[in-house]
Parts: C-alpha cells; structure tokens; sequence
C-alpha cells in the first residue's frame, strides 16, 4: 500500500473500467480533461506495459476552493484516476486519498466540507466504475 492512495478492485476489462469511470465522472457534472494511455505510448516506442490508463477530470468550482487556500494544492489537481491491470490479470482503479491530500498541503479547517464532498464523489465515480 502506498500512503495516501486508494486503490480498488475491479470486475471489469481496463477499458470497460475506465470507459465506465469517464461516463461516471461526466454524468455528475465534472469536466473529463484527458485520457493518457501509458500502455499506447509504450506500444509506440516499443515498450510493453500492461493496461495502464489515467484519467484526469474535475470540477473548478470545488478545485478553486481548495487553491484559494493553498495555491499549491494545484500540483495535485485536477482529480486523477489510474485504472491498471497487474500481472495477475486483475484490473484497479487507484486514486489519491483526499483527507491525506489536505493534510499534505495543511489545507485550513474551513475546507474540510469541500474535501469530504470531493472524497465521497471519487469514492462513488469509482465504485460507479468498478462495477
């Protein structure tokens, strides 16, 4: 386990998953930025790599709040998702953990509801996704 990341099982392929994880995080109203497929950009210079996809997504309204608190946060901002598969065929999808980001930037007191709110919508999109 790696601190401050969370990562979850899926049932699905790595693109279901990921498909699924987009459709999730559109359907509530956050931007979907980008799509990184690492395993493509392997393939083109010749690398193998399993399944390895990152999903960038968020939503200003809920980012900025944290960014007029600590202008830094913005390193770890906009929300990311890395759905992956191992090398036992098993499919997660891997997020950081709000509640340690906002310990990590010593966020202020007054933006707890914000991280909660941004928690339980990364917990419910994934879960969403996980199928």
């Amino acid at each position: 386990m790696v601190e401050g990341l969370i990562t979850l099982p899926s049932t699905l392929s790595p693109k279901e998953t990921a498909d699924r994880l987009a459709a999730a995080v559109t359907s509530r109203g956050m931007t979907l930025i980008a799509r990184v497929d690492h395993a493509a950009a392997a393939a083109k210079v010749g690398l193998d790599l399993r399944p390895t996809e990152v999903l960038i997504f968020g939503n200003p309204a809920a980012g900025t709040l944290l960014m007029q608190d600590i202008q830094t946060v913005g390193l770890d901002l906009p929300l990311k998702a890395l759905v992956w598969q191992d090398d036992a065929s098993s499919v997660w999808i891997s997020y950081q953990d709000l509640g340690w980001l906002a310990k990590r930037y010593g966020l202020s007191v007054g933006k707890q509801q914000t991280i909660e709110k941004m928690a339980s919508l990364m917990k419910t999109v994934a879960a969403e996704a996980c199928g």
